[in-house]
Parts: structure tokens; sequence; C-alpha cells
């Protein structure tokens, strides 16, 4: 059966090509955006992963970069109260092996000392045989807790010492004047104590200052004062015969033995320790001796 053209077609057969050829030509149109379209919608995949792996890649960045600096600040420098020390566990932490008479030294930051409390630890494995006790700071400052610990020291058979912390923006003759009138050493009580942590905007003046203070503490007490200083301040600023010839308490933390090679006779080597009687962490020090040459040390 043959079908019949509409006669739409028979009456306008031009009109029905060109009808045709534009539908034609949409089509291509269409196809040809649809290709613009899937290549770009592939380009833009593309550029969102990227994106996405730069951005998981820059998170990845900032938390390594975020640990490490975490380690290095907080756990890093501490690492040494945690690993196996040669020496043995007391009083919170790894003691340095080899030293027979151990100290602590305090200041108003420990709060009110229990000195009851505290006066077993003379008789532990590992005794507590001496004190050093913070009593002035620069021209004008007193430890407001030095006096009472001071006599109680004493009174519970400690051996005794007395340390300034100095103050490079202050007077030199004037720390020291403030010292002699605040502490009254005894026979029996140690050598004054210079604590040096800073050294000001001018070296060569420290340096200087330093010698006044020592110099007029030296003359009053009749006894060579100690200088303590940190292993990294004393190789820096005060290695040399003049300041050699004080005995040096070393300030090292965290590490199994002095690197300092030359003469040292008290080295603190925590920050950390826990006592009986004192609620705060305390400094741990050791004597580089044996405790007759300790009492050898104090003032006759």
């Amino acid at each position: 059966m043959v079908r019949k053209a509409p006669e739409s077609d028979k009456k306008n057969p031009i009109k029905t090509r060109k009808h045709a050829g534009v539908s034609n030509k949409r089509q291509a149109l269409r196809a040809r955006q649809s290709g613009k379209n899937d290549k770009s919608a592939e380009s833009l995949s593309r550029k969102q992963l990227v994106c996405t792996w730069l951005r998981y890649a820059l998170m990845l960045l900032f938390a390594v970069a975020l640990l490490s600096g975490f380690y290095y600040l907080f756990i890093q420098p501490y690492a040494y109260r945690w690993k196996i020390g040669k020496g043995h566990k007391a009083y919170g932490v790894c003691l340095p092996e080899g030293y027979q008479v151990h100290g602590i030294d305090i200041s108003h930051h420990q709060g009110n000392v229990n000195w009851e409390e505290l006066k077993t630890a003379r008789n532990s494995l590992y005794p507590i045989y001496f004190v050093f006790m913070k009593a002035s700071e620069g021209g004008d400052f007193n430890d407001e807790s030095f006096k009472r610990n001071f006599a109680q020291a004493r009174r519970y058979g400690f051996v005794r010492g007395a340390y300034h912390f100095y103050n490079p923006r202050t007077d030199a003759s004037r720390q020291a004047d403030f010292f002699i009138r605040n502490v009254k050493l005894e026979p029996g009580d140690l050598p004054p104590v210079l604590d040096i942590e800073t050294k000001g905007s001018n070296v060569a003046k420290m340096r200087r200052d330093l010698k006044i203070w020592l110099d007029k503490v030296e003359r009053h007490y009749k006894v060579k004062p100690i200088l303590y200083a940190s292993y990294k301040f004393k190789m820096d600023y005060l290695n040399d015969s003049v300041f050699n010839s004080y005995p040096y308490w070393i300030a090292h933390y965290y590490v199994d033995s002095v690197k300092y090679q030359g003469n040292w006779k008290f080295w603190q080597h925590t920050d950390v320790g826990t006592l009986p009687g004192i609620d705060e962490h305390v400094d741990l020090n050791v004597f580089n001796g044996t405790y007759e040459e300790l009492k050898q040390m104090t003032i006759p």
C-alpha cells in the first residue's frame, strides 16, 4: 500500500526542505554545544579534583607542621623526664648516676613548705642534704618566703644557702648592699650565690657589674661567692679565667651528664622534682663531691 504525502508537503516542498535544513543545523549546533558542555564539565571536574587534593595536601602539611611544632616546643625539651635514665628513679625523676649528695633550691614559687614532712627526705635512699633559698632580686625585692625557710632549714638539719637573682638593669653595688642587709650567713652555711640568667643590653657592662657584686659580697662574708648560670650562658658570656675562679653551679636540664668541661660544684639537673612537704615542682641538684667536701665548702 503506497503512503500518500501529506497535503502540506505536496503544497510546500521548498518550505519543507528549508525547515528540515534548519532543524538539522539546530541539531548539529546542539551536538556541538553538548560536546563543549561535556568537555567543560570534564575540565571543571578535573579542576575540582585538583583543588580537592590540593586542599587535602595543604591540610596535611598544616597538621604535620602543627604536630612538629608541638613536639619541638613541648615534648622534645622534656623528653628526658620520661626516658629511662642511667641513674635511679627518685623524687619523680631519674637521678644522675654517680652522685651521693643531693639537694634542692626553692623560693616563694614553691609556696608554704612543710618542713616537718620535708625532713623525711633526709632519711630516704637518696638523702637531701642541702637547700638553697632565694633571698633577693635586684635592688629592692625580698623573697617573701626567705626568712622562714632559711630559719627552718637550719632547724631541721639541712645545709643551707642563699642566692641573689641579679638584674642587669639595676646598679650592681646597690644589689650587693641589698643582699648583704637581708642575708645573715652563719658558720655552717654555704657561700652566697649570684644567680645570673639575663645579659641585658651590654655584655661588657654586665661582666663589669657582676665583678662589682662578687667583689663586694666576698669582702663582706670573707668567702668566695658561688656563681650560678646555665651551661649556655656560662659558655657564651662568662667562660674565662676571671669567672672560672668562682665555684660554679651549673643549670643544665634533661641530660644524662654535664657537658661543661671545667670545674663545677653543683649541678641543677631538673626543675620537675617532687618532694614531701612541697606542693609545687622543685629544682633538684647534686653536689660534685662527698658530704664531707660539701661541709668543707661552708663558712667556717
